[in-house]
């Protein structure tokens, strides 16, 4: 989810935004923008019909108003209409929030106002900052933190975006779009928009061929097929990928093999201890996976690789992360790292 474990998830805030119940103040804040900027807009199309937006809707950046100009406009009464929306993008760059806390104290019934602030979230340490939260949660407002997902998360986002659009997605090119494109909401949206267009006369499921075709990944050669080459010690495979990766950089470079891989090594020495280490279904659970598919790849590691050999893949991965920042590497490149890599874990 993207909102904390105690607080509104961004799915329960749109919810009531359709059902038309909105809360005299929206705090939206934290590391992804897609989730505060869906919200936002939400309610900058919705809140007001068209005719009613010239008079009673204001929208305002940061850097071109103070805290105090926004409390000001906010207590202001709409003008034949309902209510009035206030919308504050960037309001990470308002230099004092010392107003708007107070304004929340009693905010203006008849005013929806949004704060937007991304890039990270309040400092509830400071006074105001602390003030402006917890009025806005005592007085009936949305206080929303806005995470970046993780890779088990994005696979769900995946699926879930395309689902509201009644599309289905096969689970390899779901690997595909999340492990090119990674956890940017934004562009990755963007994407499987472009892809949505082109199903036409094509059924409504995305398939690899179809990733390949529209966004540019091979669906040989991709980091998921490279994991699953390591996990079969298919030496042959795995070094035909390697070496498409270092002549075509965007599709995988030693950058993105090195999480990938140490996401992989490290759930595989976690399921070392698993209460259950034969059955899928009991190692899914174990590592926290959405399905006992995913948990094939551990078991099967289990039988190509020791504990000893794990623990010393995940030694030489931080070496060679090391290496590819430069420490007591003085001239080796990314591509020869990233194929000595491969060299040892399969070796």
């Amino acid at each position: 989810m993207a909102g904390k474990n105690n607080g509104p998830t961004f799915e329960a805030i749109m919810r009531d935004l359709q059902a038309r119940k909105f809360a005299p103040i929206y705090l939206l804040m934290g590391e992804e923008p897609y989730f505060i900027d869906r919200i936002a807009d939400y309610i900058a199309e919705n809140a007001l019909d068209e005719a009613e937006r010239d008079f009673n809707q204001t929208i305002v950046f940061g850097l071109d108003t103070t805290a105090a100009q926004v409390a000001d406009t906010a207590r202001r009464y709409p003008m034949m209409a309902e209510r009035q929306v206030v919308i504050v993008k960037e309001a990470q760059n308002l230099r004092s929030l010392e107003p708007l806390a107070k304004y929340a104290e009693k905010p203006t019934p008849t005013t929806v106002l949004v704060l937007c602030f991304k890039n990270g979230s309040l400092d509830k340490r400071k006074k105001a900052n602390g003030t402006l939260v917890s009025m806005t949660e005592k007085n009936g407002g949305v206080v929303f933190e806005s995470k970046k997902k993780n890779d088990r998360e994005l696979l769900a986002f995946i699926e879930a975006y395309l689902r509201d659009k009644e599309v289905g997605i096969d689970y390899k090119a779901t690997q595909m779009i999340a492990e090119h494109i990674g956890a940017d909401l934004s562009r990755l949206t963007s994407e499987l928009d472009k892809v949505l267009i082109s199903l036409s006369g094509e059924g409504k499921k995305i398939t690899p061929e179809i990733v390949e075709r529209e966004i540019g990944v091979s669906k040989e050669f991709n980091l998921f097929e490279l994991r699953s080459a390591i996990v079969n010690r298919d030496v042959y495979k795995a070094n035909q990928i390697v070496k498409y990766f270092d002549s075509n950089q965007k599709a995988g470079s030693l950058y993105s093999v090195l999480p990938f891989l140490f996401s992989y090594f490290q759930n595989l020495m976690l399921t070392y201890y698993a209460p259950d280490k034969r059955s899928e279904n009991a190692v899914a659970q174990y590592l926290d996976l959405r399905s006992s598919w995913q948990a094939r790849d551990y078991v099967t590691g289990l039988r190509n690789y020791s504990g000893t050999k794990t623990l010393q893949i995940i030694s030489k991965l931080r070496e060679v992360e090391a290496r590819g920042k430069g420490i007591d590497n003085p001239n080796t490149a990314p591509g020869e790292l990233m194929k000595e890599l491969v060299f040892f874990i399969l070796h």
